[in-house]
């Protein structure tokens, strides 16, 4: 009977132990709210709440390691099935890539520009994660820096695979320390990615002027032709293959997934990519993020760097594109929208979508949607390269 009523009462037990997790409660709570009531991207909002809610409940049954004849917890399966193998990230590339259209950028080459300016904040995110790691009050080396930089990016995916990666790299390297912070720079992603609505207008508005968000793009008058659509992704493979081998991966199913769309021949496995596999894959992996977030592993000083970093790298990508896009319109005889260099950055579609909103206050009659998609579009792929680059690079310093 004593053991039944301390099982009972062993819940209890361990929130008052830890009460750390009762502000992981209000954080999660702080996330879904977000997401349902204020509709920002609830369908990467709601998971990751939810998954850090479990991570955060006494005992911690969903997140167990299992062993001695019991299971692991369900979403500490995800984390090593889907995450450790990188297999979530690069699906998700799978269903972003049938589900976007490149012909905005092929149409508007000059757009590709764009995104790699957007890139910035993920050297100023970098090299402010290394600056905090020379003081007594934050442990970030390279490794953990390169995982900080992508977030600069606004893309979850990639931020994800890079983190796992430098992770498993400090892991296997005796003479180098390391720390796991997955967890806090995916969600750091995820959340500016779906705050982009918040963050990037008033700065947008700050950058450009009246007359400049007023600006018109025509659009081009001859489409895109079948051959390049096919021939796009195949070459871009092939270049990144060539160039950055450890970018293959991300890019390859990036380009795997707008294949299968713009070939045509196979609308079954396009819209199973698009739609039934991209959502079941979010739910697991926003779980499976939200789950990194223990009380004892986010509540650190890092982790408050990270978010800091994160926020300023990614406003810093939003100005360097808008930048880039004034300075272009110097030079160029059609005028550049300067808002739709905010765009360069990787959240797809929803910076894209922050342009075309902002727009149309200024102007009902301009759409920008097509033409902010090209440098969005840009940015995933700049990302990824980026990604990979720094990969090598940290790979041959250490």
């Amino acid at each position: 009977m004593g053991n039944e009523l301390s099982a009972l009462w062993a819940g209890i037990t361990a929130l008052v132990d830890e009460p750390r997790l009762v502000l992981m409660w209000l954080i999660a709570g702080a996330l879904l709210y977000v997401g349902v009531a204020r509709k920002k991207e609830p369908l990467l909002l709601v998971p990751i709440s939810m998954g850090i809610l479990f991570a955060n409940l006494p005992l911690g049954e969903l997140i167990r390691e299992g062993g001695g004849g019991e299971p692991a917890g369900i979403l500490k399966t995800f984390q090593t099935v889907g995450m450790g193998t990188d297999i979530f990230p690069l699906l998700i590339f799978l269903g972003v890539g049938a589900a976007t259209d490149f012909n905005p950028m092929l149409s508007n080459p000059k757009t590709l520009l764009l995104g790699a300016g957007a890139q910035a904040g993920v050297f100023v995110a970098l090299f402010g994660a290394l600056l905090l790691g020379m003081t007594d009050y934050f442990e970030f080396g390279l490794l953990e820096a390169s995982s900080i930089g992508i977030i600069g990016g606004a893309d979850g995916p990639t931020t994800i695979f890079i983190a796992t990666r430098m992770l498993e790299l400090g892991e296997s390297l005796a003479h180098v320390e390391v720390r796991d912070i997955v967890g806090a720079t995916a969600v750091a992603a995820y959340s500016y990615m779906a705050l982009v609505p918040i963050i990037q207008p008033p700065i947008i508005k700050l950058f450009t002027t009246k007359k400049e968000r007023l600006i018109r793009m025509e659009y081009p008058s001859k489409p895109v032709s079948k051959r390049t659509q096919v021939l796009f992704p195949v070459l871009t493979i092939i270049i990144i293959g060539v160039l950055v081998p450890s970018s293959s991966p991300l890019i390859g199913m990036l380009m795997l997934g707008n294949l299968i769309k713009v070939s045509g021949v196979v609308p079954r496995l396009a819209d199973v990519s698009e739609n039934a596999l991209m959502n079941v894959v979010i739910i697991m992996l926003g779980l499976a993020v939200g789950a990194t977030m223990p009380a004892h592993i986010f509540l650190q000083p890092e982790t408050i760097g990270i978010f800091f970093l994160g926020l300023f790298a990614f406003m810093t990508a939003t100005v360097a594109g808008i930048l880039l896009a004034k300075l272009m319109n110097i030079f160029s005889k059609r005028k550049i929208n300067p808002m739709i260099g905010a765009a360069g950055v990787s959240a797809v579609p929803m910076a894209a979508r922050v342009v075309q909103d902002m727009g149309q206050k200024e102007d009902p009659d301009n759409f920008l949607l097509m033409h902010a998609m090209g440098p969005n579009v840009a940015g995933v792929i700049g990302t990824a390269t980026v990604a990979g680059v720094l990969l090598t690079v940290v790979k041959t310093l250490l």
